[in-house]
């Protein structure tokens, strides 16, 4: 059985800091130390105008932070915003228990979710970026306090060497992501070829972005009610009404205040949603602070540039919302419940209308002997209609394709035939 590490939680109200959001990134450290598998024992908030440049809270919060610690036996302590390096050597040396903040905490989540070999890469490559300049002091203070939240990934002994190795480790990571970035735009590339039409699954993280893609995809991968809950980037064929396939991949969930080491190191990951020619933006329509995920997740697109690219919103869990009087903030939309089945399949059918607009019409006829043009039409296009004609032996078709396709050549030359069969006529 895991030992649940007791952890109080600091943060500084600025005075230029809009309080509601403070208070919902106060309580997103709470989600992220529950997800990190701790237990917020005590929360101190000051109001001042900055924080104290060498402690982060002032002297006279820091005794009162002394004396919490001594009295509920806390094992870390957690600051909501970035500490520089002085101020983290600074106030471990004060309290004498772990200090990490709050990039720290969601990069050692990321180090204890990632499953694939190039994610455990890039989480290493993140938290030796975000260390390297602080470690002066850190490697002694690590192996002193021994593990816990904030101590995965790397550990004590890689920090305790010097700079170079550290910088050579990078160096190296850098070139073996670079080998996978390279497999991975070889993948794209076939992919591309083979041109399935590429639907990306966003949204800010614990929204339900899991929950959707599996039973869209009827897969089984990992969802939980925590933060973060999917790392790595899963791809999966989903079949629309049509019958036609397309690739559905689900995302790591966004989040605002990200470490931007983290966002540089992922963002080879990431880039699985500029690839896509839809994105399916999903949001928890019962969070608090909606509006607010909704802006983080249209920012990091920005940064990506992926804001381009058609959106569908899908505002989730309407089980926990009054439907009637829910205001939507983005257009267009639809709420749903990932887990039902109808709105399951007004995805699906909205994902098919999104291809339609963008692809061409096309109508010819298929003779009967010709059996399998027939399934490559089902296959790689939407047919809207397919009629068998008796006195001709086969099929007039009708529906859309992606004009990219290489099934556009066969295309042209079905509709080349019928118009040369009107002409026999």
């Amino acid at each position: 059985m895991i030992d649940i590490e007791k952890v109080l939680l600091i943060a500084i109200l600025h005075d230029e800091k809009n309080e509601e959001r403070f208070y919902y990134s106060l309580n997103e450290l709470k989600a992220l130390v529950d997800t990190a598998e701790g237990e917020v024992v005590e929360t101190i908030v000051q109001k001042r105008p900055s924080p104290h440049r060498k402690y982060y809270v002032g002297e006279g919060k820091l005794a009162e932070i002394k004396e919490i610690i001594d009295e509920k036996e806390i094992d870390v302590v957690i600051t909501n915003e970035e500490l520089s390096g002085g101020q983290s050597r600074n106030l471990l040396e004060q309290l004498e228990v772990h200090v990490i903040d709050r990039s720290q905490l969601i990069l050692d989540i990321f180090a204890s979710r990632a499953r694939t070999k190039e994610g455990k890469l890039q989480v290493e490559l993140a938290q030796y970026t975000y260390m390297l300049p602080r470690l002066h002091g850190q490697g002694t203070e690590l192996s002193r306090l021994g593990g816990g939240i904030g101590t995965r990934g790397p550990g004590e002994t890689k920090l305790e060497t010097d700079r170079r190795h550290i910088q050579n480790r990078m160096d190296d990571i850098k070139r073996r992501l670079k080998q996978v970035v390279n497999q991975r735009e070889q993948y794209r590339g076939n992919r591309r070829k083979n041109r399935l039409f590429q639907v990306a699954v966003v949204g800010y993280t614990n929204a339900g972005k899991s929950t959707l893609f599996n039973n869209l995809t009827k897969s089984d991968s990992l969802y939980e009610d925590k933060l973060f809950a999917t790392l790595d980037p899963l791809s999966r064929r989903m079949k629309l009404p049509s019958n036609v396939e397309v690739l559905l991949t689900d995302t790591v969930g966004f989040i605002q205040d990200l470490p931007t080491a983290l966002i540089a190191a992922f963002r080879s990951t990431l880039e699985e949603v500029r690839e896509a020619d839809l994105i399916l933006h999903v949001i928890d329509s019962s969070a608090p602070d909606r509006e607010e995920h909704e802006n983080t997740v249209y920012q990091l697109l920005s940064e990506l540039e992926a804001d381009d690219i058609p959106i569908i919103t899908l505002y989730n869990k309407k089980d926990l919302v009054n439907v009637e009087d829910f205001v939507p903030m983005s257009h267009p939309y639809f709420i749903i419940s990932a887990l039902d089945g109808a709105d399951q399949r007004t995805v699906k059918t909205e994902v098919e209308k999104v291809m339609k607009d963008s692809w061409e019409y096309y109508a010819g006829f298929v003779p009967e002997r010709n059996a399998t043009k027939l399934a490559k039409l089902k296959q790689h296009t939407i047919i809207e209609k397919q009629d068998y004609s008796e006195v001709d032996h086969g099929y007039y078709v009708n529906g859309f394709v992606d004009p990219t396709h290489a099934i556009m050549k066969e295309i042209k030359e079905f509709q080349h035939d019928e118009s040369s069969n009107h002409n026999r006529s």
